[in-house]
C-alpha cells in the first residue's frame, strides 16, 4: 500500500477506489484483456463497443472510462468530445504502438486525462487511474483550503461553503446537502447537458439507486429556485439526456 501526505494527513491508495470502470473499445479481444485487468484487481468493471458509450453512461455510474483508441480513432475521438460535452469522468486513453504523438495530443485536447500505450502494463494503467482520483481531490482539498467564494447566477447568490442562497431581494433559502451538491454541479457546468448517471454521483448518491431519482432532487430543487417549478427557465428537462442549467453564472472568488 502507498501513502502519500497532503496537508499533514497521510492518505492511502486505498481512500482512492476508482469505482465502476467502463472499458470502451471496438476490439472485443482488446477490450475483453483490459475489463480482466480490472477485475484481476478487484475493480468492479463493465466493457462496451465505444457506440453504446451515451448508454451506458445513462444506465450506470462510473469513476473512470478507459477509451481504447487503437482501431478506430476517429469514432473514439468523437465519443470523447460527447463525453465531455456531458459530463467530468476521468478517461484514459490507451493508444497503439504505430500511432503518432499527434493522436495522443488530440485526444488531450479534446478533455483526456491521461493515457497509457502498448505494451499495456495493468498496473500502469490501474495506477494511473488512481493518479488521477489523487489530482482531483488535491485540487479540492487546496481549492477548500485557499479559497471561499460562490456562484451568482439569474436572482441568486450561492456562498461557499454554506449552503444558503441569497436572492437579490434579500430572500434567503437554506439547501439540503444533496439539493446543494446538485445545484454546484450545474452551476459548475452552466449550459452543458448533465446525465442523470452524472448528477446522481455528483450528489454522492449511492451506485445502485434508480438514475430517475434524481427527478425528484430537480424538482425539489425547482421548486426553491424557479418562479414558476412547473414551467421551469432556470434548470431546463433535456429530452434523453438529463437536466441543462440554462444560466449565466459568475464565480466569486476572495481570499
Amino acid at each position: 500500500m502507498i501513502e502519500y501526505r497532503l496537508g499533514g494527513a497521510r492518505i492511502s491508495d486505498q481512500q482512492y477506489r476508482l469505482g465502476r470502470v467502463l472499458v470502451a473499445g471496438d476490439d472485443p479481444h482488446h477490450r475483453d484483456m483490459i475489463v480482466d485487468c480490472f477485475r484481476a484487481h478487484d475493480c468492479a468493471v463493465s466493457g462496451s463497443p465505444v457506440k453504446d458509450v451515451l448508454r451506458q453512461l445513462q444506465q450506470a455510474q462510473f469513476g473512470l472510462i478507459v477509451l481504447d483508441v487503437r482501431d478506430v480513432p476517429s469514432r473514439s475521438f468523437d465519443m470523447l468530445r460527447q463525453i465531455r460535452a456531458r459530463c467530468g469522468i476521468p478517461v484514459i486513453l490507451v493508444t497503439g504502438q504505430h500511432q503518432s504523438d499527434a493522436d495522443r495530443i488530440v485526444g488531450l485536447e479534446l478533455g483526456a486525462d491521461d493515457f497509457v500505450g502498448e505494451p499495456l502494463n495493468p498496473g500502469e494503467l490501474l495506477a494511473r487511474g488512481r493518479a488521477i482520483l489523487r489530482r482531483q481531490e488535491v485540487a479540492r482539498e487546496e481549492s477548500a483550503g485557499r479559497l471561499r467564494g460562490g456562484y451568482r447566477f439569474d436572482v441568486w447568490e450561492l456562498r461557499q461553503p454554506g449552503k444558503v442562497l441569497r436572492s437579490r431581494t434579500g430572500c434567503r433559502i437554506s439547501l439540503t446537502n444533496r439539493e446543494h451538491a446538485l445545484l454546484v454541479a450545474f452551476l459548475d457546468s452552466p449550459r452543458r447537458p448533465l446525465s442523470r448517471a452524472y448528477l446522481l454521483q455528483a450528489t454522492g448518491a449511492p451506485e445502485d439507486i434508480y438514475d430517475r431519482s434524481v427527478d425528484v432532487q430537480v424538482l425539489r430543487l425547482r421548486r426553491k429556485i424557479e418562479v414558476n417549478a412547473s414551467s421551469p427557465n432556470l434548470i431546463r428537462t433535456e429530452r434523453d439526456t438529463g437536466y441543462v442549467l440554462d444560466a449565466v453564472v459568475e464565480r466569486l472568488f476572495s481570499l
